[in-house]
């Protein structure tokens, strides 16, 4: 086990850790804007509440989008093999060779060869991570080892408190969060195979989704703009894990979500609607560059998580800013799209019914 980092004295005094889930080392996080955040949503929140609220809305994010990225994304890179090694881009993952990804906004946006290098597993069963990111679980039932309610958003406000048949279905289920950084891969994938029954979005804030920001905040996740996709897996060809609900939620300066989901590769992408059935794994949607989450939120006792992730976040020799937030042991494990994160419990009645999951 090794713990690394590049960070200055102020950051190795409150530093953010997380396991590589393949070596099971804890590397030190190195975060982009860190001395912005803890600005905004500790100087400003607390002694000037209308300008926190006036930088966290729609307008003045879009504007900071426009000032800290629009000119800087689309600039040409001399050499883009070089930016991608300073960004840790793994070049030769790419779908499009490093010379045409010739601006920042292409690399961040990029597409990748993930038959090759992002593998499916092969039970059946696998519900798979949606996204390249750093993860967390939790449960709303309060008899769970895992409950953290009310830590990272409000159950009823996440979903839509006028969606009281979701509500109802996700009540004492678990939950996983998945963080997406600036240099991660930002398509997001599905996480099981099943058919789109629901599909809205919600209006909100433009909070940041830095660590310092979510423990600041407090359940900022459900006070963001954010895109609600809720997919049956108890069907034919179903992964049979229930219902999901896959929230996106979107951060500061990221206006938009693109909808793309692709049957095969990411050709002839299509918006995401009601009736759509979405094979495993496959791209779904895009974040525009920078950072953001996904949550997902699983109904309860349907699947059971991965033994390593949730051991991860009690690691007593990683220091979390979610930890020291939140006073109980939460530790990121980092994981890419489409790895194993949970099993499905498949119920009786679904494993008889006929079709193969996919």
């Amino acid at each position: 086990m090794t713990i690394r980092g590049n960070q200055s004295a102020t950051e190795r005094s409150q530093p953010h850790h997380y396991v590589e889930r393949n070596s099971r080392n804890i590397r030190q996080e190195r975060f982009h804007g860190h001395r912005v955040i803890p600005f905004i949503y500790s100087n400003i929140r607390e002694n000037s509440p209308l300008l926190f609220r006036i930088l966290t809305g729609r307008r003045i994010s879009s504007l900071m989008g426009f000032v800290n990225f629009n000119e800087f994304v689309n600039e040409r890179l001399p050499d883009p093999f070089r930016f991608m090694q300073s960004a840790g881009v793994d070049a030769s993952e790419c779908l499009d060779t490093p010379v045409s990804l010739d601006t920042p906004k292409k690399v961040f946006e990029r597409k990748i060869r993930y038959h090759d290098c992002r593998p499916i597993p092969n039970d059946p069963a696998a519900v798979v991570a949606p996204a390249d990111s750093r993860m967390l679980v939790g449960s709303f039932d309060e008899s769970s080892s895992l409950f953290l309610k009310g830590k990272f958003f409000d159950f009823d406000e996440l979903l839509g408190t006028d969606k009281k048949p979701w509500l109802k279905a996700f009540a004492s289920g678990d939950y996983a969060v998945f963080r997406l950084t600036p240099e991660k891969y930002h398509y997001n994938h599905t996480p099981a195979a099943g058919v789109v029954t629901d599909h809205y979005g919600i209006e909100g804030r433009y909070h940041a989704c830095h660590p310092e920001a979510v423990v600041s905040m407090i359940t900022p996740y459900s006070k963001n703009k954010r895109v609600v996709t809720i997919i049956d897996t108890d069907v034919p060809g179903g992964t049979g894990a229930g219902l999901i609900a896959m929230v996106e939620v979107v951060a500061m300066m990221i206006g938009d979500i693109v909808q793309c989901y692709s049957e095969s590769g990411y050709n002839l992408p299509m918006p995401v609607r009601e009736g759509l059935f979405m094979k495993k794994g496959q791209p779904k949607s895009l974040f525009r560059p920078g950072s953001s989450t996904v949550v997902l939120i699983f109904q309860k006792g349907r699947v059971h998580f991965s033994d390593d992730i949730v051991w991860n976040m009690r690691r007593p020799e990683a220091a979390s800013i979610f930890t020291r937030g939140f006073a109980q042991p939460l530790v990121e494990t980092d994981v890419t799209v489409r790895s194993l994160i949970a099993t499905a419990n498949i119920q009786q009645s679904t494993a008889s019914r006929p079709g193969r999951r996919l």
